[in-house]
């Protein structure tokens, strides 16, 4: 009797350490990641800048790679709270999306359009740009045209410096520095 009740507690130690892991592994909601990025804007007097991404997704790296590059990254940095959403996981890595990041690409109208897609807020969570090209003279409220992901045509990336200009306060000579990094993403080629 007594081996059986160390057995079954050995078991359910066990289990409990595996479900704890588990559960730690578990990345944080949408939701959470917003509420920690808007509470750090607002001390900090930035705007929350929301990328979607996924570990296969070329395009997101060069994201990435364009914002964090040296000749750039403390615009963004003095500007933006950066967060990252993971969606669309590859087949057997699902466990590294957020849960609810699919739901505020829908709510958002930006979801069936591939990624990265990327959100600006304002620190009270009032969307700012996003990352539809759309027609002049058009609102939130409709699906744009087109979407930029990680600029690198010469549209594109007037369309994400006219974002910049409306969600911060860069100067112009950091807004050409960025227009300039992300031009040398459509040189890389796709």
């Amino acid at each position: 009797m007594r081996k059986a009740f160390l057995t079954l507690t050995a078991i359910l130690l066990i289990s409990g350490s595996l479900f704890a892991q588990q559960a730690a592994n578990t990345p944080p909601t949408a939701e959470q990641v917003l509420l920690e990025a808007t509470a750090l804007a607002k001390k900090e007097h930035k705007s929350v800048f929301i990328i979607f991404h996924a570990s296969w997704c070329g395009w997101c790296h060069k994201m990435d790679d364009s914002m964090n590059d040296p000749a750039v990254k403390t615009y963004f940095d003095k500007s933006y709270v950066i967060r990252h959403l993971t969606v669309m996981e590859a087949k057997g890595k699902e466990n590294l999306e957020n849960p609810g990041a699919s739901d505020l690409l829908k709510k958002y109208n930006s979801d069936g359009y591939g990624i990265p897609v990327w959100f600006i807020f304002d620190k009270n969570r009032k969307l700012l740009a996003d990352s539809h090209i759309r027609p002049a003279g058009t609102g939130f409220e409709v699906k744009g045209s087109g979407i930029i992901g990680c600029p690198a045509a010469k549209e594109e990336v007037a369309e994400f410096i006219a974002a910049l200009k409306k969600s911060s306060s860069l100067k112009e000579n950091e807004l050409a520095a960025i227009a300039d990094r992300f031009s040398k993403n459509s040189q890389a080629g796709h």
